[in-house]
């Protein structure tokens, strides 16, 4: 065997255990799901506690795909669409695991809610599960298969999940009106409502992004405008990843935010420890290179972090407007380099949204 052809097959093996991994997790979150509702609808304890404890077992399955899909990056160095898949399957790992979260939390409440011997017609809480459970099916057949086009209408069926779960809330709260529901089943139904609607949600997430795999199309941010943000240095250790994760704090929904070294080393302890100390969650942040970074001229604003980051900013003409952080007198101090960027961040999104400076 070549080493051409050797490379293609462990190529494709990583692939297919991905895949496989992440629809037997989509298929345990299902599973609860629907069995969440019959634990409910059905006054099924033993059901409701069954969901609760399986949870674990899809919050194993999220750090695993995590753990693959980090070995993949790391091993295989993809790159055009196999790098989107990886991307793609990053994201929609993160919404399955939250997906088993509300699965959870319904059973928890259905706990609560059959302990009070509630006398209530179902069948829009049965509506709108079926339409989030169906979604959820279709988004990851949509992402498995490559269908774009599945994905695409798939989403359409968020719109009856938002009317279902208005029309229960305006029904739950008439209920307690006329006194025909107690005030303590009031709140855990009207989650579980939201959390099936919330279900729905994730599911339209996951089409976004196999659009994105399918495509290269950020179906997110169509219909308004956008500034991408890149933060390059040397390895994508330190500097660029408390940059990035300085910015993402800011909760701008008008911004995205990337990291990339010329090339990719692991996150510096130090660099995690200090950032965990600060209260900042680091744990999706991901190393990259700058040739594994995704439609790099869509980009606005590339800054550099490193006089080798500056040397590949784009050449004029360019629309990227190309920025230089001078920080080589602060990388002994994690401190001041987090106050400096932490500041000329703060700067540099004030002055693209057009807010006032500070008198």
């Amino acid at each position: 065997m070549s080493d051409q052809t050797h490379l293609e097959a462990t190529l494709q093996r990583d692939i297919l255990l991905i895949r496989s991994k992440l629809q037997r997790m989509a298929e345990l979150a299902e599973s609860a799901l629907s069995d969440s509702l019959q634990a409910l609808v059905n006054k099924n304890g033993q059901l409701a506690y069954s969901v609760i404890l399986r949870d674990q077992k899809i919050d194993e399955y999220e750090k695993e795909i995590d753990k693959l899909c980090l070995e993949f990056l790391v091993r295989q160095q993809p790159a055009a669409s196999l790098l989107r898949f990886v991307y793609a399957t990053i994201k929609i790992n993160l919404e399955l695991e939250r997906i088993g979260d509300y699965a959870e939390s319904i059973a928890r409440r259905s706990l609560v809610v059959n302990s009070l011997n509630v006398d209530l017609d179902y069948s829009d809480f049965k509506a709108i599960s079926e339409t989030s459970i169906l979604m959820l099916k279709n988004s990851v057949k949509a992402f498995l298969e490559q269908d774009a086009d599945l994905a695409k209408t798939t989403m359409l069926a968020q719109r009856e999940a938002n009317r279902v779960r208005d029309k229960i809330n305006d029904d739950l709260f008439q209920l307690r009106f006329d006194k025909k529901i107690p005030i303590t089943a009031l709140t855990p139904l009207q989650t579980i409502a939201r959390r099936m609607e919330r279900v729905a949600d994730q599911s339209k997430n996951i089409c976004e992004e196999t659009i994105y795999m399918c495509t290269g199309q950020y179906i997110k941010h169509i219909g308004r405008e956008v500034f991408r943000v890149l933060f390059i240095d040397d390895d994508n250790a330190c500097a660029s990843q408390i940059a990035e994760t300085i910015a993402n704090s800011l909760d701008q929904p008008s911004f995205v935010f990337s990291s990339a070294g010329i090339n990719a080393n692991a996150i510096a302890p130090e660099t995690t420890q200090f950032l965990n100390a600060k209260g900042y969650d680091i744990s999706n942040n991901i190393p990259k290179s700058v040739k594994n970074i995704p439609n790099l001229n869509h980009y606005q604003i590339i800054v550099a972090l490193s006089e080798q980051g500056g040397k590949i900013l784009p050449a004029p003409p360019t629309k990227t407007i190309s920025i230089s952080w001078d920080i080589q007198q602060l990388e002994d101090s994690l401190e001041g380099l987090h106050d400096f960027l932490n500041q000329n961040i703060e700067d540099l999104v004030h002055a693209i949204i057009g807010e006032p400076e500070d008198n």
